[in-house]
């Protein structure tokens, strides 16, 4: 048994949305310090959709208060879980809501910021994104390995199980690579590049972020030990700490304590 099949997972619930991005958020921000005062910088992998966007809100306002201002911003590296290929300024990327609600607001280094590449930024297919951002992390790891240290990566959950643009019994569910590029997704825009299971259990911390009824029986089949290819959530575990972070309404199928 490998040590992410005998870790068990942290479950944090909280009573509704808004208390969990806030959570979320303290959390966050205090990891990201703890990793700075350990290795000197920090990393993390965004997420996007509600709940994603939502603590990133709380995070800048956490940082512009002097008593929070324990994360010195500009030694965090910046990586992303998935990303829809298209347009740069495209309301569906993923990096433009994160830049929106963080990243201009905290004084990152803009060479430790490592969006996914667009569908206009040179590369024709999803396939060559994929590729070069698998480079790019390849290369961030400085040791021949494929993955950099990744000290919190963040994801959100979709009502079938899917995390990242992994989908339940699509290629990417069965691809070994660190970066896969994902085509005919269920939901649109069909065409991404998403970090596989290679890269997601490679982070030293997984954190589940899952909000709202709709979702509760894809968490409840998650934590039970589902298949992960047909609900990949299932999958998704750190080296370190698996934490799924829920409201009430998401953990509500969970078996009472």
């Amino acid at each position: 048994m490998s040590q992410q099949e005998s870790r068990t997972p942290d479950v944090v619930v909280q009573p509704d949305a808004d208390q969990l991005a806030r959570a979320v958020a303290s959390a966050l921000v205090a990891r990201l310090a703890a990793a700075q005062a350990v290795h000197g910088t920090a990393s993390v992998v965004l997420t996007g959709g509600g709940i994603g966007t939502a603590v990133l809100e709380r995070v800048a306002a956490l940082a512009a208060e002097p008593e929070h201002a324990v994360v010195d911003w500009g030694r965090v590296d910046v990586w992303w879980g998935d990303e829809r290929f298209v347009p740069v300024d495209h309301p569906d990327r993923n990096e433009l809501g994160a830049r929106e609600s963080l990243l201009s607001k905290v004084a990152l280094d803009p060479e430790r910021v490592h969006p996914i590449p667009s569908s206009d930024a040179g590369f024709d297919e999803p396939e060559e994104a994929a590729a070069w951002y698998a480079e790019q992390l390849a290369a961030a790891a400085g040791d021949g390995g494929p993955m950099p240290r990744i000290d919190v990566l963040l994801l959100g959950m979709g009502q079938e199980g899917h995390v990242a643009s992994i989908f339940p019994e699509s290629p990417a569910a069965t691809d070994h690579r660190p970066v896969v590029a994902v085509r005919d997704c269920p939901k649109p825009p069909p065409t991404r590049v998403s970090l596989g299971f290679a890269a997601i259990t490679a982070a030293e911390e997984v954190w589940l972020l899952v909000s709202g009824e709709g979702k509760a029986e894809a968490v409840a089949r998650a934590l039970s030990g589902a298949d992960p290819v047909q609900l990949p959530a299932a999958g998704a575990q750190g080296k370190q700490a698996t934490r799924w972070l829920l409201d009430t309404a998401a953990a509500g199928q969970l078996p009472r304590a």
